[in-house]
């Protein structure tokens, strides 16, 4: 199982808060992360072929993951109001992920999102979404790192 203390500050703190809350009140907490997802920086907007799909994932989202000049994450998700569940994954990755050094977010396990405790609330399939966010992230990292 996957310890708070092997997660990035910002991950490690949305795990605590998850995980201090009834089932019911997760599924509320990701709702509210879901309107906090920021929303694509001028220089994507309508350049959705620029961005990658999650394929994965029920509803589409497509993401942009890029390295600035000091090596931090940098991560950018397109998903539609109608889909919260996504947007609130999404919004779980980047706060959580967004401007961390390349090795913290390779560092991250690949189960994390098991302590979320969202798997009373949400459909395996959905968890497999996140679970494939988090890998398409990690892969892009690794071949912006080589």
């Amino acid at each position: 199982m996957t310890t708070a203390a092997a997660l990035p500050p910002g991950l490690a703190d949305l795990v605590d808060e998850f995980e201090a809350v009834t089932a019911k009140d997760r599924l509320q907490l990701l709702l509210e992360l879901s309107r906090e997802l920021p929303d694509l920086p001028e220089h994507l907007v309508g350049q959705r072929d620029s961005l990658e799909q999650v394929h994965e994932c029920q509803t589409p989202l497509f993401m942009a993951v890029a390295l600035s000049d000091d090596e931090r994450v940098q991560l950018h998700f397109d998903a539609p109001p109608e889909a919260p569940t996504t947007r609130g994954f999404a919004s779980i990755l980047h706060t959580g992920l967004h401007d961390e050094p390349a090795q913290t977010v390779l560092d991250v396990p690949d189960d994390f999102y098991v302590r979320l405790g969202l798997a009373e609330a949400v459909s395996p399939l959905r968890l497999r979404g996140m679970a494939a966010m988090l890998a398409r992230i990690k892969r892009n990292v690794r071949e912006q790192t080589r």
